[in-house]
């Protein structure tokens, strides 16, 4: 019996030991979880009538719409009802997209929520995370046939997922940037690289009197660095929009009929073409304008951006005419990151959320309403004494233990309501 009891206490020591409020926290923490990954979704009501909805969690179902076939997109409430028993595709979030369920592009399958849709959305936007495969190696998640561990981050701008290892620069410690932006969308929206210098949670270095974005990871590099009144080649500079050339070339000119400033220190250099720069936002009034004048490199990176900067991105009329034709205006929508929409479900959720014992208490009288106080405050006050002895002693709680607790207190209170004495008057 000792060795058998040695061996159980061996076991015992071996078994991982959680509390109640170890499980508590946890059931919190992946509430918390869902509510921020559906940010206030309806789940009954398709999302269709809503229209292309800012942002929303979407589905894919490869049952309905296999590889091969055209890619569709489903919100939560009909992955419920119309695609229970199918195969899904969880995609979280994607922006401005409206509910395909049933429509052309379901041949088999009528809508149960809102049969009444147009054949397509012209407005969506798909990519291959509609049949599952994700990053620049077209693979899906998780990947069976990949060892490596790696965490996959959402590009804010083409809202694909990549795994860390294949963006070109190593991410930070996770929770030190916010968003990031992929090779391919630094690449098309190149005016981003301007930004990163003084923005991006990357490694940035100085050389000589401009600001070299100095970014960890291989592939080809296009050096932008104007010089001290010299002529600058316009071949780099093919893809900055055409007010940030003009802002170059008004730099230029001022730098021109300034003295010679050849024995003049660093610092005073870098002071004179920082009021420069200032002098020359200030009449065009365009940010990057100004940032353009500054040398920088472009690589074929990723970058990773910490909360609000893109609330540091202008907004003069140029600029907004250039996001509109790269087709990134949601930039300036301080309400399209994921952080706001994840915000919002908690919200949401705190609101929805419903009391019992308040609702309890709103179908009783005011007798029974003291009573039902009465008797909550003694089994919370009871139940806290009865698990500190637990605590205290660095034991489990166990089923029987609760199940003891509970017959306990129905004990005590049947004694406590058989000793009562009533009065008439």
């Amino acid at each position: 019996m000792a060795g058998a009891e040695g061996s159980a206490g061996r076991q015992s020591e071996l078994e991982p030991v959680v509390s109640l409020v170890d499980v508590l926290e946890e059931d919190e923490e992946l509430e918390n979880e869902a509510c921020a990954v559906l940010g206030g979704s309806d789940s009954e009501k398709c999302s269709y009538s809503q229209g292309s909805v800012k942002r929303q969690a979407l589905y894919a179902c490869s049952t309905c719409t296999p590889e091969g076939e055209e890619p569709a997109g489903i919100c939560l409430a009909c992955s419920y009802e119309c695609h229970g028993s199918h195969k899904l595709f969880e995609l979280y979030t994607k922006r401005n997209f409206r509910c395909d369920c049933g429509n052309s592009k379901f041949k088999n399958l009528e809508c149960k929520l809102f049969p009444d849709k147009a054949k397509i959305n012209p407005g969506n936007k798909y990519n291959d995370n509609f049949f599952g495969l994700y990053c620049i190696c077209k693979r899906p998640y998780p990947d069976p046939d990949d060892e490596i561990p790696d965490e996959m981050i959402q590009c804010v701008v083409c809202e694909d997922w990549f795994h860390g290892r294949h963006l070109g620069a190593v991410p930070p410690e996770s929770g030190d940037f916010q968003e990031m932006v992929c090779q391919a969308c630094m690449k098309r929206c190149s005016f981003l690289w301007a930004y990163a210098v003084q923005l991006a949670v990357t490694k940035v270095s100085t050389e000589d009197d401009g600001l070299v974005l100095n970014v960890d990871g291989t592939g080809d590099q296009e050096v932008i660095k104007p010089e001290n009144g010299d002529h600058q080649d316009s071949s780099l500079r093919e893809d900055v929009p055409e007010h940030g050339k003009d802002a170059v070339q008004e730099v230029k000119a001022e730098q021109t009929n300034e003295p010679c400033a050849s024995s003049s220190s660093e610092s005073d250099l870098q002071t004179g073409f920082k009021n420069q720069h200032l002098n020359s936002e200030s009449q065009s009034g365009c940010r990057l304008q100004e940032l353009n004048a500054k040398r920088f490199v472009k690589k074929d990176t990723a970058t990773y951006w910490p909360v609000n900067w893109r609330s540091k991105l202008c907004t003069c009329k140029d600029c907004m005419k250039m996001y509109g034709e790269l087709d990134v205006l949601f930039l300036t929508d301080e309400y399209d990151t994921v952080l706001a929409y994840e915000n919002k479900g908690k919200v949401d959720q705190a609101a929805d959320r419903r009391d019992p014992l308040m609702d309890t208490l709103n179908s009783m009288d005011r007798v029974q309403q003291v009573e039902l106080i009465c008797e909550y405050n003694d089994l919370k006050t009871e139940l806290k004494d009865y698990l500190k002895r637990f605590a205290d002693e660095g034991t489990v709680v166990k089923r029987e233990d609760i199940q003891q607790f509970f017959e306990e207190f129905q004990s005590k209170k049947r004694r406590r309501v058989d000793g009562m004495q009533y009065y008439c008057s």
